[in-house]
């Protein structure tokens, strides 16, 4: 088997790998992936603005409105005045958003960051390196740059 199809066999692999941890995901907690994260980031920190989840997603505050809306609407989020400055809206996680943290399974991306962790400090340096070429041959340049392994739903 030529190099080519070596790589291309493990992008399909990486890909297949998110696309079932998706589908596990919606199916055992009604969430995306990036949704989850942000329910898990409301889970830590309380409550949070949307501008600090976006930044902490490094993501636009405009997605993160978007999505807001949606986890709103299925009762997973609520929003709720800024006691301390009342230009502010605050996100909180409802029961339902915490129902669904306990059903979701262990997320793609914490997995992958366990590994990643225990590996040595050259061979981290190397995936980082090899994983930029790869997203610059894709023409992927500065899309979506957050920190979740899912595309789609951002």
């Amino acid at each position: 088997m030529e190099r080519i199809d070596v790589c291309l066999i493990a992008l399909r692999r990486i890909l297949r790998a998110t696309e079932l941890h998706g589908k596990e995901l919606a199916q055992s907690a009604g969430l995306t992936p990036v949704q989850l994260r942000v329910v898990q980031i409301l889970a830590e920190s309380g409550t949070s603005t949307g501008g600090a989840i976006a930044k902490r997603m490094h993501v636009a505050p405009a997605t993160i409105t978007a999505m807001i809306d949606k986890l709103q609407r299925s009762g997973h989020v609520a929003r709720q005045p800024s006691h301390i400055d009342r230009r502010q809206t605050l996100i909180a996680l409802t029961d339902k958003g915490r129902e669904a943290l306990k059903r979701a399974p262990d997320a793609l991306q914490q997995r992958f960051a366990a590994e990643f962790e225990a590996l040595d400090d050259w061979e981290q340096a190397m995936i980082v390196a090899v994983l930029e070429r790869v997203a610059v041959m894709l023409d992927a340049g500065d899309a979506d740059r957050g920190a979740v392994l899912y595309p789609g739903d951002l």
